[in-house]
């Protein structure tokens, strides 16, 4: 990567204004693409700073729901189980009186 003082240096100075082999307009318009690309450069290295740091910062947040999801989930199965437990269990006799009503006929 550039360092800080040729990046500056290239929106300061046209390094191709000396150059023989070129004419003035010539190093002028070498000169507005350099700075260009320079532009891209920076852009390029900023849009990749800010596509980077949210999806660290996100996945840090993310694991700490993760870990509290998974406590509530605990804390909810012991809970659904601690009411289950808490209910009486059906008498299996009940089930086997018949209504006095019920005229069906049942084979034993």
């Amino acid at each position: 990567m550039a360092s800080p003082t040729v990046t500056h240096d290239i929106f300061l100075n046209n390094p191709y204004e000396s150059h023989p082999s070129l004419t003035p307009l010539e190093a002028e318009v070498l000169w507005e693409y350099a700075k260009l690309a320079q532009h891209v450069k920076l852009m390029t290295q900023k849009t990749r700073l800010l596509q980077e740091e949210p999806d660290k910062k996100m996945l840090t947040r993310l694991r700490v729901l993760e870990k509290k999801m998974g406590l509530v989930l605990t804390l909810f199965k012991a809970s659904v189980w601690g009411v289950i437990n808490e209910q009486a269990a059906p008498d299996v006799s009940d089930s086997l009186d018949f209504d006095n009503s019920d005229r069906t006929i049942r084979l034993k």
